[in-house]
């Protein structure tokens, strides 16, 4: 077992399954991994429910949905101008070459709609792997912050690296597979939020066994 796999084991003991995404359909993790740029899900989440109440939580809906509303009712998201923008941006996407399904971009071919995902304004690649692992369930290994700092301070590779040196990484130590990924993403970011911050608690850290010994604090 690689040092990855073995990673992913001990996390799995640690912390147990994420049951990550939290949405009701795959439009509205779409949604949700937009909004959460630069922000926290406990913002993307009160911004999701003012949605809801408004009755806006369809492609459909957001679509027909004035922008300057949109903009107000995710205001809790942050940076709520921007990002109504880039969803605007997104559900034509969608309505134009799906029809507003997702499960029609789910048949897509996962490289040529990751290349159609990345040409959508606002959408980058850690938002455009969100969608296809976790809308869409495309067995595709997502790169975030916390995973970045968790590998370099484990002398794996240093978070200066591109994104794409990183997803390259994992997609030859692991088997290609959707649940595989989707928990060990999820993992990442419950272990960066809880023992890998800015200023580390790797005493308390389930990784701590993987540390260099002149890291082990």
């Amino acid at each position: 077992m690689n040092r990855l796999s073995m990673m992913y084991e001990t996390l799995f003991e640690a912390i147990g399954p994420q049951h990550w995404w939290p949405a009701d359909t795959a439009f509205e993790v779409a949604v949700g991994a937009i909004m959460t740029q630069n922000t926290s899900w406990i913002n993307v989440e009160r911004a999701i429910r003012n949605l809801k109440a408004a009755g806006g939580m369809g492609p459909r809906e957001l679509h027909e949905m004035p922008i300057h509303k949109l903009a107000s009712l995710i205001r809790p998201a942050g940076y709520f101008n921007v990002k109504a923008r880039r969803l605007k941006s997104f559900i034509a996407f969608l309505m134009s070459s799906y029809r507003g399904s997702m499960e029609r971009m789910k048949h897509e071919d996962t490289g040529l709609l990751r290349d159609k995902l990345l040409s959508v304004h606002g959408i980058g690649p850690e938002t455009a792997d969100s969608i296809l692992l976790y809308a869409l369930e495309k067995p595709i290994f997502v790169i975030d912050a916390y995973t970045k700092r968790i590998l370099s301070r484990h002398h794996i590779m240093d978070q200066r690296k591109a994104y794409g040196d990183f997803q390259a990484l994992f997609h030859a130590a692991l088997e290609k597979d959707t649940q595989l990924f989707n928990e060990y993403h999820a993992l990442f970011v419950a272990a960066g939020k809880t023992y890998c911050k800015r200023k580390p608690r790797c005493e308390a850290c389930p990784l701590k066994m993987f540390l260099p010994s002149t890291e082990k604090r």
